[in-house]
This record gives structure tokens, C-alpha cells and sequence, in this order.
């Protein structure tokens, strides 16, 4: 089944990097807020590979803003 909270940080990473590109409808600004929320969520309730894969994930976001 999955870690339902780490496929929603991905995706909510990815939406903001779409907002970066202009291509999604929500600010940028409101995207990677939401996605830092889902990051944190996630990293609590993960295993150690999980967390490398949301450290990855949050350096990407830092690099949009």
C-alpha cells in the first residue's frame, strides 16, 4: 500500500514546483507552504529511506524559493 503521507509530499513538492513554472494555478507561494506542511507530516511517520527521499525532496523546494 504505501506511506500515504510520503506520496503526498511528493506530489505536493511537484505541484510546487509547478507553480515555480508558472504551470499550476496555485501561487507559488501557497503551493510550497503546503508542501513544507506535507514534508513534515511525512518525515514523523517514515523509515530511514523515506526520510533520505524527503531531505532530497526539501532541497528541492529550497531551491524555489
Amino acid at each position: 500500500m504505501g506511506n500515504r503521507l510520503f506520496q503526498k509530499a511528493r506530489e505536493t513538492v511537484e505541484v510546487a514546483k509547478l507553480a515555480s513554472a508558472g504551470q499550476s494555478d496555485t501561487s507559488l507561494q501557497d503551493a510550497v507552504s503546503v508542501a513544507k506542511n506535507a514534508l513534515s507530516s511525512a518525515y514523523a511517520n517514515s523509515t530511514t529511506a523515506e526520510k533520505e527521499q524527503l531531505r532530497e525532496l526539501q532541497n528541492e523546494l529550497d531551491q524555489l524559493q
